[in-house]
């Protein structure tokens, strides 16, 4: 007998009619809806027709099935319901598995929903312009380098001081040509010089350290008359303090400036305001007469070439703190009484006015003059005065430790640096204020001082001076007859 024969005779022994499977009795779905149990499942098949109860295969847990299977499966699809449940009939957990769909993606994996908010890509960090001077740029493309030299016996560190002294002597012609050149080589001395290819010198600095003292003197300062305007003073001067804070344990300059010097160590953080103990530096350093003694003290933490940029920083994070609280930045429109021309209105009736605090008073003193009217021109006569070859005896008042009966002598001292002071605060309302307190300089000279003593003569000097340049206002000229002969 064949293996077809075979299945065709167990088929009818089964109750089928053909090789399609039988359809399921009434009594076998009720069964069918009953295999719901979350617990176990229970594989139903009719038996043969002469049997009243179908044949029931062992129970089989469903966590053995997960274990093998994502989900279960019915051998016969037609065991399924064939109706879907009613609206309010309840779910079994079993059913509501095979109702909804499992998402078994991973979370990673998922597609975003639109109700996600979009990556907002980080703002770019505002960049801030900064200027730079044409040294800065230079140093930079290898136009110029910056070289510390002392008179070690080397060729090029001869060369380099050699240049150096040259660029003293000529823009300092009132020096001594010897007193230069003996200092620039002198072993105790150190130079910072600008130098371009091939060795030409453009400037530098000459200075000697005391070490253990903390400070160190600038003895000559000079940038080449035709490489000024760079910056390279500025920048020379940063170096020189970088340099000199990483090497050693100074940290204050002294200097004796000249009238023309002294704006350029202003600016480098140079005050007249002596700080540094007498003991310090008195009998140390060179007195220079006609000279201005300064002073800078270094911060520590501050690396001085790049303190440009630190300052433009500070000043941007200032900036965006004034327009957290304050609408000075906004620009307002015109009002609207001005679009057919000028006309004359309350400045309180503009919102924007009326907010800030605004008054016709406040107006008043801002259009107010800062200085009288002859602030600008007494400041020159000053500066002249000041810029004299004959005015070194009073450029500063008289130490009494040098001069000790000077002050019982004269009991109305003054000097151009007092005189200095006064013109800033504006105490010279007139012309003939100002020339009394300078007739008082020279004449406390000659009443304290002998006529053939240098001092006396350099205040004969000076007084012919003055008024030489008074006569050139013709608003002045009554000056000299009020006050020439007292």
């Amino acid at each position: 007998m064949s293996a077809h024969e075979n299945s065709d005779r167990l088929r009818k022994t089964l109750g089928y009619a053909s090789s399609s499977p039988p359809k399921l009795p009434t009594s076998s779905r009720q069964q069918a809806s009953s295999l719901s149990s979350p617990d176990t499942l229970q594989n139903t098949f009719p038996g043969p027709p002469e049997a009243s109860l179908p044949s029931t295969s062992p129970e089989i847990p469903l966590r053995q099935l997960g274990a093998r299977h994502s989900r279960p499966t019915l051998r016969s699809p037609r065991l399924l319901p064939s109706q879907p449940p009613a609206d309010n009939e309840p779910l079994s957990p079993a059913k509501r598995k095979a109702v909804a769909p499992l998402n078994l993606e991973s979370p990673s994996k998922r597609p975003k929903k639109d109700s996600e908010p979009p990556e907002v890509a980080p703002q770019p960090k505002k960049l801030i312009p900064f200027p730079e001077k044409p040294a800065v740029i230079e140093e930079r493309e290898g136009d110029i380098e910056f070289r510390v030299v002392n008179n070690d016996g080397k060729r090029e560190s001869t060369i380099i001081l050699t240049g150096l002294k040259c660029i003293f002597q000529k823009q300092l012609p009132k020096m001594p040509k010897d007193y230069i050149a003996r200092l620039v080589y002198d072993r105790t001395h150190l130079s910072i010089a600008i130098v371009k290819k091939p060795l030409e010198v453009v400037g530098g600095i000459t200075y000697r350290p005391f070490h253990g003292r903390q400070f160190a003197e600038i003895v000559f300062c000079a940038i080449s008359s035709d490489q000024q305007v760079k910056g390279y003073g500025a920048h020379l001067m940063s170096h020189l303090k970088d340099y000199v804070k990483a090497t050693s344990d100074v940290m204050h300059f002294l200097t004796y400036a000249d009238n023309y010097a002294i704006g350029y160590f202003k600016k480098q953080g140079f005050t007249k305001e002596i700080t540094l103990e007498k003991s310090r530096w008195m009998g140390y350093i060179k007195d220079y007469e006609g000279g201005t003694i300064m002073q800078c003290s270094m911060v520590p933490k501050i690396r001085y070439l790049e303190s440009g940029r630190m300052l433009l920083k500070q000043k941007e994070c200032v900036n965006v703190k004034i327009r957290s609280v304050s609408k000075s930045f906004e620009v307002h429109a015109p009002p609207a009484q001005w679009k057919n021309g000028l006309t004359k209105i309350d400045p309180l009736t503009i919102a924007a006015i009326k907010r800030s605090g605004w008054s016709p008073a406040m107006d008043e003193l801002a259009r107010a003059p800062r200085h009288g009217p002859n602030y600008n021109q007494l400041l020159h006569l000053l500066n002249d005065l000041q810029n004299n070859s004959n005015a070194w005896p009073f450029q500063q008042p008289v130490n009494k430790d040098e001069v000790l009966d000077y002050y019982d002598v004269i009991k109305e001292p003054m000097d151009l640096a007092t005189m200095e002071e006064k013109h800033e605060k504006d105490l010279y309302p007139t012309p003939e204020d100002f020339v009394r307190d300078a007739k008082l300089i020279v004449d406390n000279c000659r009443k304290y001082n002998n006529e053939s003593t240098p001092y006396a003569k350099a205040a004969n000097r000076l007084e012919k001076y003055m008024w030489s340049k008074i006569r050139e206002i013709p608003e002045w000229a009554h000056l000299e007859a009020d006050y020439g002969g007292k």
